[in-house]
């Protein structure tokens, strides 16, 4: 296997499309240093391990020798990216927008090495845009083409509003990466339509177009949406080492698979044979171990994996959870549920009369941490270890 087959293969890895392969192999071959661009919208304080699918990405390019371009989108944050949305969403306001933006430097250095990053912001570029020169943007795209995009399409479709300035967000994404002189621009499945837009804007202001890779959506701890923040199913980059170690070993065994191809850095093969050992009979949770490990230490420290290890095991003493740990899927009405009501319908009480009984006496644990609140409620689309006793167990998503 050549150099430039071992770079695609690192570059393709947990990618789902890479647009296009034959551009992409052509400037590795031709050598040079690649601006590759991933931009995000600081569009709220902290990030998150969805996030870091794409920091991981633009951290395996610095390894190969290229330039990371962060751009964080302070100008296009005030529009509000209308991707996947079924309403106009509500711009940030310019301050929201700073603050926001000033912890995303503090936090993006946990995973690129600054030597080989340049931070920028689209208000640099945009902010000296006269209306002219926007209108002039506008110009070089078409209404039925941007109605091609799926949300856009949907709500037409539908009767709902689009506010004119939700198309402008589409170009000026793609712009960013005229200004940026992007060779290859990073972005989740759900930015593929924002992406290709940059390609074909730059071959309009005659730079050669980028290439364009994207990367599955990460799923929450609830294994089914995506991880967010509002959602309430996600593990942040900044929390303290105990529950970053404790969110992880509380996925499922399946969704384990997932996030060890989208976030670890171990080789391919090493994982693949992961998954070999778990078919003749390993037991997965070793696995979840090592990904806990690893991910707590690229955050924090080797020593604080250790001691997050090292306490997990002792909150859950020392081996008491079963290996065979029950699911129990749990649809809720409303945005949270009652913690004695998520014991009782989990079947680790018989009522909430005795869930709140048990709390008391300092008998439920949720995620090995004991409960002593008896009114605390458990967010939707969030997944949670919970312990009743000594010997009653659950993982416990709330839909």
């Amino acid at each position: 296997m050549t150099e430039i087959d071992e770079a695609l293969g690192m570059i393709r890895r947990g990618c789902d499309e890479l647009l296009l392969e034959t551009e992409m192999k052509e400037r590795l071959v031709q050598g040079k240093v690649l601006r590759v661009k991933a931009g995000f919208d600081p569009t709220a304080p902290d990030l998150h391990l969805g996030h870091t699918v794409l920091l991981n990405k633009l951290r395996q390019f610095q390894d190969l020798g290229h330039e990371a371009l962060f751009l964080i989108g302070d100008f296009t944050g005030m529009i509000g990216d209308p991707t996947g949305k079924n309403v106009t969403r509500k711009p940030l306001s310019r301050d929201q927008v700073i603050e926001n933006a000033r912890t995303y430097e503090q936090q993006i250095f946990k995973v690129l090495d600054p030597e080989k990053t340049l931070v920028m912001f689209n208000s640099s570029w945009m902010n000296g845009m006269s209306a002219a020169d926007l209108i002039g943007l506008a110009a070089k795209h078409t209404v039925a083409r941007m109605l091609e995009r799926d949300d856009f399409h949907r709500r037409y479709g539908s009767g709902q509003s689009i506010a004119i300035h939700e198309f402008l967000y589409p170009l000026v994404q793609g712009y960013d990466s005229v200004a940026m002189r992007a060779d290859v621009e990073l972005g989740g499945t759900d930015q593929k339509f924002n992406l290709l837009v940059g390609r074909e804007l730059q071959r309009h202001y005659g730079q050669s177009p980028q290439v364009v890779l994207t990367m599955p959506i990460l799923e929450g701890l609830d294994g089914g949406q995506k991880m967010s923040k509002s959602l309430g199913n996600y593990i942040g980059i900044n929390e303290p080492p105990d529950e970053m170690f404790g969110k992880l070993m509380s996925i499922s065994d399946d969704l384990m698979w997932r996030y060890l191809e989208l976030l670890s850095f171990r080789p391919a093969a090493e994982i693949e044979g992961w998954k070999r050992q778990v078919t003749a009979g390993a037991n997965p949770r070793d696995m979840k171990v090592l990904l806990a490990e690893e991910v707590v230490e690229r955050f924090h420290s080797r020593a604080a994996a250790l001691r997050a290890h090292e306490g997990f095991v002792a909150r859950f003493q020392k081996g008491a959870m079963p290996d065979d740990l029950p699911q129990v899927t749990l649809h809720a009405a409303q945005e949270t549920l009652p913690i004695a009501q998520v014991l009782k319908q989990a079947g680790l009480t018989a009522s909430t009369s005795e869930a709140l009984r048990m709390i008391e006496q300092g008998g439920v644990r949720l995620n090995g941490e004991k409960v002593s609140d008896k009114s605390l409620v458990l967010a939707r689309g969030g997944a949670v270890v919970l312990q009743v006793g000594k010997r009653k167990f659950a993982r416990v998503v709330i839909a």
